[in-house]
């Protein structure tokens, strides 16, 4: 019997984790029950706070993400894990995993981890990222962390997702170097160099610090004071001091009138992403086959294929 989106909803809205899941695969499929099950929870959304944790590859994200999650279980705190994984090549699933390496949450209620494929998706953020925070944030989980793929100078987007945005280094792979070219140091709120036990660490950490002491020179409406921590998250070390440090950017953020803001970029950019992902199918499925048969067989430049399928989605409208 097909599962109806209102009842769904409902159990959703209860925390009932079954329903988080379906609803989730139903945004992730694009089944057409998840847009009318997101517009029944949509207006209970908008408390959780969004922690973005990104770095390039071999930073040990994961690690200090289970690390983090034990910290705040500590605290009494519910949490949902989104790990944004590279998508398998046949199935267009997760191809790393993270659940299994954060197995000995599975059985806390209080956890909900979820592993989403990019499916080709740039900026280091699978497609759904957006609809899954939101139903974490309906089910009343308090703190929402999307770990990012790992993708180096594509990971600016979380910066748009989150609230809080978490920056990991690690000695000895040129991190710092990494974040210069992403943006990410005039990006991040919080930013840790884990593996803190590898030789390296002194150099890395007076690195960035110079940046970020250039940064506050440079970003003259910088009111936040952008803490540097060390951890090992192997071993558990410094988790606490990380977690002490996004429950005061959340604090500094109800102060400053910033959390509501943040809010609003999120939802903002959400809005046009679809926008931007429903004129790109329309385009397609009017006359975009045919243009892009000529830009491939070069009888067409993309600039003027581009400018041709505009034209005929502006015709379009005016006549309807």
């Amino acid at each position: 019997m097909m599962q109806r989106a209102a009842d769904v909803a409902n159990r959703l809205l209860a925390g009932e984790v079954a329903a988080g899941a379906r609803a989730i695969r139903w945004l992730d499929d694009r089944d057409p029950r998840g847009p009318e099950l997101l517009a029944a929870v949509y207006p209970q959304t908008g408390r959780a706070q969004v922690v973005g944790v990104t770095g390039p590859p071999g930073a040990g994200k994961s690690t200090l993400t289970d690390t983090l999650v034990i910290e705040w279980r500590k605290r009494g705190q519910r949490v949902a894990v989104i790990a944004v994984d590279p998508s398998s090549p046949f199935t267009g699933g997760a191809i790393l995993g993270d659940r299994v390496r954060m197995s000995r949450h599975a059985l806390d209620p209080g956890v909900f981890i979820r592993s989403l494929g990019t499916r080709g998706q740039a900026g280091g953020l699978s497609r759904s990222t957006h609809d899954a925070c939101l139903v974490f944030d309906a089910m009343g989980y308090d703190i929402i962390l999307v770990e990012t793929v790992g993708v180096g100078q594509d990971e600016i987007d979380v910066v748009n997702l989150a609230h809080t945005t978490v920056i990991v280094a690690v000695p000895g792979l040129g991190d710092e170097i990494q974040a210069v070219k992403a943006g990410l140091m005039e990006a991040g709120d919080i930013f840790v160099v884990n593996k803190a036990d590898r030789d390296g660490y002194d150099a890395t950490h007076r690195q960035m610090e110079l940046m970020l002491h250039l940064r506050a020179q440079t970003v003259t409406d910088q009111r936040w004071d952008v803490p540097l921590l060390r951890a090992v998250a192997a071993k558990g070390e410094g988790a606490d001091a990380i977690v002490d440090a996004i429950a005061a950017h959340r604090a500094w953020l109800d102060d400053h009138g910033d959390f509501i803001s943040r809010s609003r970029l999120r939802a903002r950019e959400q809005v046009l992403s679809l926008v931007r992902d429903a004129l790109a199918d329309r385009a397609v499925s009017m006359s975009g086959d045919a243009i892009m048969h000529r830009v491939e067989t070069r009888q067409l430049d993309p600039y003027t294929a581009a400018e041709q399928i505009v034209a005929t989605l502006s015709g379009k409208s005016a006549a309807a």
